[in-house]
C-alpha cells in the first residue's frame, strides 16, 4: 500500500482539485458539475440531490469502446 495525497480548494462554484497525479478543476453546484481531471479527462455528471443517484459521461475525445471489433 503506497501513500497518497488529495486536496480540495473550494471557491464559489469553481473547485480546485490537487492531488499526486497533477491538478485538476471542476465547475458546477449540487445538480450538475464538469470536470476535468489531472489525467486529461473530462467529464460531466448530473445528480439527484439526496437520492444518491447519479449520471456520469466523459465527454470530448475517444471513448474507450471505439475500436473494438465485435
Amino acid at each position: 500500500m503506497g501513500w497518497s495525497y488529495r486536496k480540495s480548494l473550494k471557491v464559489g462554484p469553481f473547485r480546485i482539485n490537487l492531488s499526486k497525479r497533477g491538478v485538476g478543476h471542476s465547475v458546477g453546484g449540487r445538480g450538475a458539475r464538469y470536470t476535468r481531471g489531472a489525467d486529461g479527462r473530462k467529464h460531466v455528471t448530473f445528480r439527484i440531490p439526496g437520492t444518491g443517484l447519479s449520471w456520469r459521461r466523459q465527454v470530448g475525445g475517444q471513448s474507450r469502446s471505439r475500436g473494438r471489433r465485435w
